[in-house]
């Protein structure tokens, strides 16, 4: 049986107070192995030494899982660190995740009151196979360490003087020990499931401002997710406070007042924590990191120093997962850069171990963030794993009833009370069937169509029958339509959240709003390709029909409804005509008079964008496909509020959680680092550069540009499942040249602007024409 043990605790402290403790275990060898591997995991989050060395880079091990199911547990080679006679293994164990503060409500004690640990220890002889050396049992002690507080959310303090060298090092003595206790653990081991969280980079600082005696403020120049490396601390005693930031208020100082949590379900705002505390042993080469916490910030306000700080005194810590860059994208204008840098910036400060909607307020995996944007991640990185690993607790989550709840690993904000009765929803609960069909899109990965199928359907069944039960308010008086159980207007769905002309800050009448147009389109989107999904993993056909019939049921039940006979619509938003396009609900007769309404929209909105938080990404496509290119890029490079260029000319380095993140006063609202509107960054691939996969993977894919006067020239490049693609164009006067680079084995259909196309193999091809 496999032995857990949890730190000697007589009373813990509140949530946010408690220590990280030291998990100590001493043992002898009489030689060293020629290898060594240790197993080790946490319910908690743990950094392991061995002889007072550190094991392994990773940070925030083990992970964010669904802990009451499982757990995951690294593998880390560490003959090199041990040593023949004495040695010592030390864990630094904290809260994190599993009895720390999570979620809106930082509420604690998620799953557990107590923080333990799981390791063995395997060495393998030169002639033998493994043996275990050590695992855990009774005879491992624990004692509070020099970190005092190690809270992800409420941050962490530590005291340098209280440090004790010893403590790591095979043979302490006099340190106050007590025993752990062993604990049964009805969950499952797994390995780690994907790649793990580290410091990718350290940013240095832009600029240091003094604003008192003792205060400080830095500029690390980009807003990203991590912690402070501190590096000069002062005097032994000196008391320094990092209060961590993502905007400057009137006086040049840091705010965090925009991060407090302030929802209509909640009695009272709820403060941001986002606070580090060192206090200095005063000893040469002390350096202050603390890697028990995380903070969102791009501004840090260091509070007790009297020295000046240099900019090398000080850094910012990047810390994601550790995933694999496959997709660029590069322009003439510097416009176009930043919008793809920043949408790139803000799925690194949210791609820490699950995919999070912000990594200041929230820090949840909220299920609509990832349906939306997973087509896009999985351009720019290697998301395969990373998706697998979240979808793998969205579906142990996943209610009998087939039900996807808003947030995985599981917030009790999410299951508890008033807001555990907002799940469900439509473009949320997606997320199961969209995520997978995006994986196999971009990597021809049907492994995870195949995994997420039951799920699919379990999903698909409950929103089928959730539209069945019952009708909207405003229809109980009216005549029933022929195909209204099928029109999914009933349950809670966020809808199209946050559009800029709809802010909904009266959260009761929003509550109370039919969101059936935009229900009943995703439940006819996710109906297609869950029947899509059947027929690629090779289903039977019956269950392919089904969905096929279900989706045909909703489109008519939305047209019905919805659609009117000269292609308008009944609630004639710009968010409602992208999706009815975008998802191709439009009959082919009326979609020229459809794309025609949307563009008029935008023209009557001063050639603004008025979509949320589920049409944003399709709004720049739907007008390229339709005959509305040059409108596309008009929108694109709008810079009034509410656009993207508006965030950069407002400082933005990150995308905003609302288009007026930071309003025209200059004061900022809300989160500043959420990456679902970064998914514009898609249509610069797709449309701008052209590539498109045309059989999954790319082995077949489509290059066709689609250019516009604001450029000169870009390059992108994509290391695909099939190989390196390379598309890169510039325009001259009215001169068009292409160069496309082809992988072995690949075939290119090239779609030049002027009409011409050509297909192609492996190799480097170039193309011109006249625009």
């Amino acid at each position: 049986m496999t032995t857990w043990i949890r730190v000697a605790e007589e009373h813990p402290l509140e949530v946010g107070q408690r220590p990280v403790y030291l998990v100590r275990r001493e043992f002898d060898l009489s030689s060293v192995p020629a290898s060594a591997t240790l197993r080790i995991s946490a319910h908690g989050i743990y950094t392991a030494y061995i002889n007072g060395r550190r094991v392994g880079n990773d940070e925030l091990t083990p992970g964010y899982t669904e802990y009451s199911v499982r757990t995951q547990f690294q593998t880390y080679s560490v003959e090199d660190l041990l040593l023949p006679g004495a040695n010592a293994i030390v864990v630094e164990l904290a809260d994190g995740w599993y009895r720390g503060a999570v979620g809106a409500t930082q509420v604690g004690d998620q799953y557990g009151t107590s923080v333990g640990i799981w390791a063995e220890l395997i060495g393998d002889s030169v002639h033998g196979s493994g043996q275990p050396l050590v695992s855990t049992d009774a005879e491992w002690v624990s004692r509070p360490s020099h970190i005092l507080s190690g809270d992800l959310f409420r941050g962490q303090v530590e005291d340098l003087r209280s440090y004790t060298e010893a403590a790591y090092l095979p043979g302490a003595t006099g340190l106050d020990w007590q025993p752990t206790a062993a604990y049964q653990y009805t969950g499952r081991l797994v390995a780690q499931a994907c790649e793990p969280t580290r410091v990718v980079e350290y940013l240095k600082a832009k600029a240091i401002k003094r604003l008192g005696p003792t205060t400080q403020v830095v500029d690390f120049g980009q807003n990203s997710n991590g912690w402070v490396r501190l590096a000069k601390l002062g005097p032994a005693g000196t008391t320094i406070k990092i209060t961590h930031g993502e905007a400057l208020d009137a006086s040049g100082d840091v705010t965090t007042e925009h991060l407090d949590v302030n929802f209509p379900i909640f009695p009272e705002p709820i403060k941001s924590h986002q606070v580090d505390v060192v206090i200095s042993d005063g000893k040469p080469g002390s350096v202050f990191e603390p890697r028990f916490t995380t903070h969102g910030f791009q501004y840090g306000r260091v509070e007790g120093l009297v020295e000046d700080l240099q900019l090398d005194d000080i850094s910012s810590a990047v810390v994601h997962t550790d995933l694999r860059r496959i997709g660029y994208f590069q322009s003439s204008d510097e416009r176009i850069n930043w919008l793809h840098d920043a949408a790139v910036w803000s799925f690194r400060g949210n791609a820490c171990d699950v995919p999070t909607d912000c990594p200041t307020r929230e820090r949840a995996g909220w299920t609509g963030d990832w349906q939306l944007y997973s087509p896009t991640a999985a351009f720019l990185y290697d998301v395969r794993e990373f998706n697998r690993k979240f979808l793998t607790d969205v579906r142990l989550l996943q209610e009998d009833s087939g039900r996807v709840l808003n947030i995985a690993p599981r917030d009790r904000i999410s299951t508890e009370g008033f807001a555990g009765k907002l799940n469900g929803s439509a473009g949320w609960g997606d997320v199961v069937v969209h995520a997978p069909w995006a994986m196999w899109r971009e990597y021809g990965d049907e492994s995870q169509l195949e995994e997420n199928f039951d799920a699919m359907e379990a999903w698909l069944d409950f929103a089928a029958s959730t539209a069945a039960s019952g009708r909207h308010p405003s229809r109980e008086n009216k005549p029933k339509k022929p195909f209204e159980d099928f029109l999914w207007d009933t349950g809670f769905h966020w809808g199209e959240w946050l559009e800029p002309n709809n802010p909904q800050d009266d959260f009761g009448a929003f509550l109370a709003s039919d969101k059936g147009i935009v229900a009943t389109a995703y439940l006819y989107r996710s109906a297609l390709e869950a029947a899509e999904a059947a027929q690629v993993i090779g289903r039977p056909a019956n269950v392919v029909q089904r969905y096929r019939d279900l989706a045909a049921n909703a489109l008519r039940a939305w047209r019905d409804e919805y659609l009117n006979a000269d292609g308008s619509l009944t609630q004639p938003t710009q968010a409602n005509y992208v999706r009815a396009l975008s998802f191709n609900m439009v009959p082919d007769e009326l979609v020229p008079s459809t794309a025609g309404l949307l563009a008029a929209a935008i023209a009557a909105n001063d050639y603004r964008l008025d979509t949320g938080f589920l049409a944003t990404p399709m709004l720049l496509p739907v007008l390229a496909e339709n005959g509305f290119l040059d409108l596309a890029y008009r929108v694109l490079l709008q810079e009034q509020e509410p656009s993207w260029l508006a965030m950069r000319n407002r400082g933005a380095t990150t995308m905003w959680e609302r288009w007026n993140g930071v309003d025209s006063d200059g004061v900022p609202h809300e989160s500043l680092n959420h990456y679902s509107k970064g998914a514009v960054v898609s249509f610069l691939h797709q449309y701008t550069a052209g590539l498109k996969p045309i059989e999954p993977g790319y082995r077949r894919f489509s290059v066709a540009p689609m250019p516009n006067a604001a450029l000169d020239w870009i390059e992108l490049s994509l290391n695909s499942a099939a190989g390196l693609i390379e598309v890169a164009w510039k325009r001259v006067e009215r001169q068009f040249t292409l160069e496309v680079v082809v992988p072995a084995g690949a075939e290119a259909v090239i779609q030049l602007p002027n009409g011409d196309s050509a297909a192609v193999t492996e190799g480097a091809h170039t193309f011109s024409c006249s625009l």
